[in-house]
């Protein structure tokens, strides 16, 4: 009777790359062997590292998701009751847009290791840009902008540099979109506030009212648990609204009306962007 000897090793493989492949210089690989095959392929690991070609700097890593279609930025003016023509009143988000919405860069995977649509936004004085910025912006031929996102897209084809994008060209009313934001910040909070803990007896001789309370056990496990809800900073975070539904276009006064709240207050900068619709716009697999 044989015995069986494994053995498992971990290597990074680099891969001759065509005009056809993504340009990765190495994937990672783990792989065992045994006395009937010698060498076997065990996992391919997900992690995707690009060099940029004919640089000696560190291989970067790209980890973005895709989205639906190329989205804008916009500005949150506030929150309104709107009154649809069978009467039935509906409390939306009203976002205006301010002077922007250019493509400011084309990002391709020969060049950068992923295709993106990079749009800037809000047009400030030139003083207030640094030269590195507006020597970017003046080399697409934009006008200065105070904000830069990307769009991760599978392809960017029939983009532009200095294209703009207008609003009711890529979306229309009944829409959804993904809207992100910053929520507003609430300060230093308890738990009470921040997590929705319930508060103690305020009377019967109770001396535990809007306190915390027990963290963990003792000597066992002698230690607080990673992630346990305790007071602290609370709000001032990105946060992303999915499904939201354009209820009104209104070009003449240059605003969208959008169902629901979204993230901040008002004056704070939105990110529109197609909703990812699994079996619509994003396969199944």
């Amino acid at each position: 009777m044989s015995s069986l000897s494994v053995s498992m090793c971990r290597a990074t493989v680099p891969i001759a790359h065509s005009s056809n492949h993504h340009p990765f210089s190495s994937i990672k690989c783990s792989f065992f062997s045994n006395n009937n095959n010698p060498l076997t392929l065990f996992r391919v690991h997900q992690s995707q590292s690009f060099k940029p070609p004919g640089g000696n700097g560190k291989a970067m890593v790209v980890r973005m998701s895709y989205e639906a279609g190329v989205g804008v930025m916009g500005t949150k003016l506030g929150m309104m009751s709107y009154f649809q023509p069978d009467g039935k009143v509906v409390p939306v988000t009203v976002v205006g847009f301010k002077e922007g919405n250019i493509v400011t860069q084309l990002k391709t995977e020969a060049t950068d290791g992923y295709n993106a649509v990079q749009v800037g936004y809000r047009r400030v004085r030139d003083r207030k840009l640094t030269k590195p910025e507006m020597g970017h912006l003046q080399k697409a031929g934009a006008i200065p902008m105070r904000h830069l996102q990307e769009f991760r897209l599978l392809s960017v084809d029939g983009f532009e540099p200095n294209q703009r994008l207008v609003f009711d060209e890529i979306f229309k009313e009944g829409d959804f979109v993904d809207v992100s934001g910053t929520t507003i910040g609430k300060g230093f909070q308890g738990g009470i506030k921040r997590h929705n803990f319930k508060r103690g007896q305020m009377t019967h001789g109770s001396k535990s009212h809007r306190a915390l309370g027990s963290i963990g056990a003792g000597t066992t496990p002698g230690r607080v648990y990673k992630g346990k809800k305790m007071p602290g900073r609370m709000g001032g975070t990105n946060r992303k609204i999915r499904k939201l539904k354009i209820v009104k276009i209104d070009n003449d006064l240059n605003v969208v009306m959008i169902k629901g709240a979204v993230p901040g207050k008002p004056g704070n900068l939105l990110r529109l962007a197609p909703a990812k619709i699994v079996g619509k716009n994003i396969p199944k697999n």
